[in-house]
Parts: C-alpha cells; structure tokens; sequence
C-alpha cells in the first residue's frame, strides 16, 4: 500500500449514513453509553435533516396514535383493533421521556425549539365513519395511554374545537371527532440538527456534510471498508468501520444491496412521492389550532391520510392540508430518477412483482392522484374546509418515502407500510427501511438495534439506557401508575399539556 493511500485511510468504530433524525438519535446514545468511541456520520447533502426529516417533506410529525385512524383498523366483525395504536403511542412515549432527559443534562436546550403542545383530533363524517369513530372512541377511551380522549357527535361543540373545518358545513350532515390536548407538533428536522449541535462538539465524533457513500465491503476481520466521495472536491476517501448504520431514508436500500450481506436479500423498495398543500392567508392559518386526521381512501399508503396540520415551521405558524400521493422513481427526493431501476436485482425481482400485483388498488390511487388538477386538490381540501378559497393555498413538494417489499412465502412479495431493520448476523452493520411511524418511534427502534447488534455489550450498558430512559425494561403500555408518572414527568420537562391527574 501506498503512503498516499495510507494516508486517505482512516479507522472508526462506528459510521452513521445519512444526516438525518435517526442517525442524529443513535449518535446521542452511543455518545452517552460510550463517549470514548470515535463517530463519523457522513450526508450527501451539505446539510443536516434535508430529507426524511425536514418538516416541510415529514409527512407526519409526533405521531403517538392518537389520532390517526390507520393505526386502529375495523375489523370484519365490526369491532376496532387498538394493538398498533397502543404500540405506537408507548413508543412515543419513550420518545419523549429520552427527550426530556437530554434536556435535563443539557444535551439538548430549549424544548420550544422542537416540540409544543398541539391537539391531536380525528375527524369524520357520514353515518358509516360516525359509526367506526364512536366504536374506536369506546375502545380506546379506558386504556390509561388514551385516557382524557374526548368525543363529540354535536356540531357546535365540534365547532368550537374546529371552527375552520365546520364553517360552512351542512347542518345535516352527520359528523364526529375525537380530541386530545396532550397532542403534539415535533419538528424533527429541528431536533436532528439540536442534536447534531451537540455531538459536533465532542471530541470523538466528526459529521461530513456533502460526503456520498459510494461502496461498502466486509472485510475478512469483519469490519467493514467504506468508500466515500467529497461532492464538493471529488476526493475519495476510505474508512474501515467495526460497525455501521445505514440511516439514509430512501437510500438505504441500493446501500443495504452494495453491503451483499444475506439477510438484505429479497428486499425492494416502492417509492411514494407527496405534495402539501400550504395555506398562505394569515387570517386562515389563525383560525386552526389542531392536527385533524381523516380517513384514508382505499388502497391509499399510510402517509396519505387526510390531514389539516397545525405546524410550527422556521419559527412561525404553518397550516397544511395533505399529503396527496404520486409516484415518482427516485428513492430521495433530491435523488436519481435511476433509483427505482437500479434497486432490481435477482434476489428482489420475484417479490417486487408479487407485491405489485397484489397492490393494484395502490396504483390506480396513484395514478389517479397524479393526474390530480389544483381544482381537483381544492375540491378534497373543501371535504375539510368547505370554504376553502384557492387563492390562499399554494402547492408545496414533500418528501419521498420508500415502502418496503419484501419476501413472503404465501404471496411471493409483500408491500409493508411501516419500518424494517435489517441487520447482519454479527450486528456488524443495519440499515433501516421503510417510514411511517419512523421519526415519532426513532428512540425505541434504535434502542432495539442496538440490543440486536452489540447483545453482550447491551448487558452492560443497561445503567446507561436506564440514565436516558428511566423506564427502560418495563412497559408502559401495561403500567399505567409508571405510564402516568412517566408522562407527567416529561411533559412537565418538555413543556408541553398535560391531563389532569385524575385522568392519568
């Protein structure tokens, strides 16, 4: 080997791909359980949570299930499934405790800059909807991470939670909605680069901005050999890494494909383009305080639930209605058209086409979605705001999110909405695939990977997760006396609405 080459090689023992919150949530807790270890992240981009994680492209920001209907589906015998829900909102739970311990040994700073209270509401109408929402509200409303839910079939009290969304609304017509305060509006691409401000200033960790990984390959001792391209100077470099994470949101899979390790095999990628739209008039955003979300159509992804979203963006108050699908053959939304395309090979080939025929609904959706006009746009937003004017709603381009497909022994190939990790067997490297819920449970899926990828050291590092999540090794989807303190805790830390406490 040359001195040369020597020189452009470096060692590491950990490297993060990809810039985003959940490379940003790992970083932090190997910086807390190992401060010792040397850390490189590298984006390809030349800043931080400008894909996945950025609040203009997130589909869905603190989703907890509250609210969200995907996540509690009606089953053939007419009763409401609540597992998935219960899961997801005690994983954001856990998120929230983890954040508010990081603020509470100044890892992070101003929990204003990220997170502030929000109402979370479902919202239907027609006696079909009405009926499912009552059934969900009934099932829902005893279990403690749900307690304080309220529920209305009145239009002036649904009026005065949602006075936008019942102006101009038929007095016949039947409606109902549930509400939360405990809700909330994170802005993920805010807390990742909080984060990022903090491990940039510890000594053992290095974030390279405008830096592409192009290849990567075990070596014979198991770690792994990293090539990396500098997209500002086209230098190359080479990092030998004892563990890696593939966190690049839609790249993560060609990544995964590049790794050749066994279990990434059979995995492909179906990418779902969105647009918002976004409202323009003052007056209007100021009349909504709420997140609202509807019913999906048929055959819809899960980040195309309906939504009129109260957000706060770059500092000031934002009002969106969307997302609506298309399709789009990039996996990033600053990607190559090339993407799709590129991810076939062999091993994925066979699930890939049996989960597209499987999934003929989606497409039509898409397709359908796609051909929408901005009157057609209008006219789904008027089905939330009935006096809805064109004039003060603009369209704004979302981010892409990659659906996973992967193998099935029954259907050859299915199409999963949800997040995947896939590790290798010695927990040398994981990529994680896939969105929704992804950001709202990056917490308790890294946590999770780690106890997959390093299970001896996990053994000693169970004081360590217990210091950045006190309720680490129990469930707060059981406890509800550890739930209620848990919560009361972090919202008291975060700053954020909190029940009463008989309600907890």
């Amino acid at each position: 080997m040359t001195k040369s080459n020597k020189n452009t090689i470096q060692e590491k023992d950990a490297v993060l791909i990809g810039a985003g919150i959940m490379s940003a949530t790992l970083g932090i807790m190997l910086n807390q359980i190992q401060p010792e270890a040397s850390i490189e992240v590298f984006e390809r981009l030349d800043e931080v949570a400008a894909e996945s994680s950025d609040a203009w492209n997130n589909a869905g920001t603190g989703h907890s299930a509250l609210c969200e209907l995907n996540y509690t589906p009606q089953l053939p015998d007419g009763s409401v499934e609540i597992k998935k829900a219960i899961n997801i909102a005690e994983q954001f739970e856990v998120s929230k405790e983890f954040w508010a311990q990081l603020i509470s040994k100044g890892v992070l700073k101003n929990p204003a800059q990220f997170i502030r209270s929000v109402p979370h509401m479902s919202f239907v109408w027609g006696d079909a909807n009405v009926s499912y929402l009552r059934k969900r509200y009934e099932t829902m409303k005893d279990h403690h991470l749900f307690r304080g839910m309220e529920y209305s079939e009145d239009q002036l009290t649904i009026k005065e939670w949602i006075p936008l969304i019942m102006e101009g609304r038929s007095p016949d017509q039947p409606v109902a909605a549930t509400k939360m305060d405990i809700g909330t509006d994170v802005n993920f691409g805010a807390l990742t680069r909080c984060l990022f401000e903090y491990l940039k200033k510890q000594p053992n960790f290095k974030l390279r901005l405008a830096h592409e990984v192009r290849d990567l390959e075990r070596l014979s001792d198991g770690r792994w050999k990293i090539e990396v391209r500098n997209s500002t100077t086209k230098r190359k470099r080479t990092v030998i890494a004892k563990f890696v994470f593939i966190g690049a949101g839609g790249g993560a899979l060609p990544l995964l494909e590049k790794s050749d390790i066994k279990e990434g095999k059979g995995f492909g990628g179906f990418p779902v383009s969105g647009q918002w739209l976004r409202c323009t008039n003052p007056d209007v955003i100021a009349q909504h305080e709420a997140k609202v979300y509807g019913k999906a159509a048929v055959g819809s992804p899960p980040m195309s639930v309906p939504h009129l979203d109260t957000r706060i963006i770059d500092g000031k108050k934002a009002l969106l209605f969307g997302p609506y699908a298309g399709f789009s053959t990039k996996f990033l939304k600053n990607g190559s058209w090339l993407d799709l395309p590129a991810s076939i090979k062999i091993n994925n080939i066979r699930p890939m086409l049996a989960a597209g025929l499987d999934n003929l609904k989606l497409t039509k959706y898409l397709i359908d979605q796609v051909r929408q006009s901005p009157d057609d746009r209008i006219e789904a937003l008027r089905e939330y705001v009935p006096t809805a004017r064109k004039e003060d709603w603009e369209l704004e381009i979302a981010g892409q999110r990659v659906q996973v497909i992967k193998k099935d022994p029954v259907h050859g190939g299915v199409l999963e909405f949800g997040t995947e990790v896939v590790s290798s067997a010695d927990g040398s490297i994981s990529a994680l695939l896939g969105a929704s819920p992804g950001a709202s449970t990056s917490v308790s899926i890294m946590i999770k990977l780690l106890q997959k990828c390093f299970p001896e050291q996990v053994k000693t590092w169970e004081h360590k997760f217990k210091e950045m999540i006190p309720s680490y090794g129990k469930s707060l989807a059981t406890d509800a006396k550890l739930a209620g303190e848990t919560r009361r805790r972090s919202s008291e830390i975060l700053e954020l609405q909190q029940l009463v406490e008989e309600n907890i």
